[in-house]
């Protein structure tokens, strides 16, 4: 599904060049369920930011479902992160000038599916997240946790066959976090391609692989026999 050959990513100052990442061989098979660590400055956002078309390697190449993505043209990305990828930003990236509820709704709306099926699965989500009352609240009328649990729910609606989650339980307290990655493991045991970065032990053990940065390397890629969660 997911393949990358000898992926470079690097900057070039006057007198030295400065890797982010050096050399990276990556495949993911669909339907599993990546978690990805490394301490800070490893490289692993920017893995994720280039298999979610976010970011371009410096060298290298990247296949998705055997097509070669890395020379796509602009509209051609937006088609893949519209119809097939979901993505959970650190950053929430919520629109400011949209509820809550608009918010998770945008996605559907972008996909074309009909109105009455988008108020379903946008309730559905509100609901399981213990959000309802929230809904039509802005999103700077919301703590950092609540803008976290809008924007994890805004990137699953749509059900993207890929899921690539930046820190997806960073901004959450245990319990909200735990409650999050039952939800990623139903979905990933639904058929959802996962790769999520995480610092957190525990939750990278929802995955049922683990792959470790440092300085930019793959250093460890471990396979487990099922998730220890």
């Amino acid at each position: 599904m997911i393949r990358l050959t000898h992926i470079d990513r690097y900057y070039d100052s006057k007198f030295q060049r400065t890797f982010v990442l050096k050399d990276i061989n990556f495949e993911v098979n669909e339907g599993e369920f990546v978690s990805i660590m490394g301490p800070s400055g490893s490289g692993k956002s920017t893995l994720l930011n280039i298999i979610g078309l976010l970011d371009s390697p410096s060298e290298g190449r990247y296949e998705l479902y055997d097509n070669s993505v890395l020379d796509l043209k602009e509209k051609a990305k937006v088609e893949y992160h519209r119809n097939f990828m979901g993505f959970i930003f650190q950053a929430y990236h919520l629109i400011e000038e949209m509820t809550v509820y608009e918010n998770i709704e945008t996605p559907l709306i972008y996909k074309g599916v009909k109105s009455r099926d988008r108020q379903a699965m946008v309730a559905d989500l509100l609901d399981r997240f213990n959000m309802v009352a929230k809904k039509d609240l802005f999103p700077q009328q919301l703590s950092g946790g609540q803008q976290q649990l809008v924007g994890i729910a805004r990137a699953i609606v749509g059900k993207p066959k890929l899921l690539l989650a930046d820190e997806p339980t960073g901004n959450l307290h245990s319990t909200q976090g735990e409650m999050i990655m039952d939800v990623l493991k139903n979905l990933n045991r639904e058929g959802m391609t996962i790769i999520q970065v995480t610092h957190n032990e525990r939750f990278a053990n929802y995955g049922r692989r683990i792959v470790r940065l440092e300085d930019g390397l793959i250093r460890h890629d471990e396979k487990q026999m099922e998730a220890r969660v």
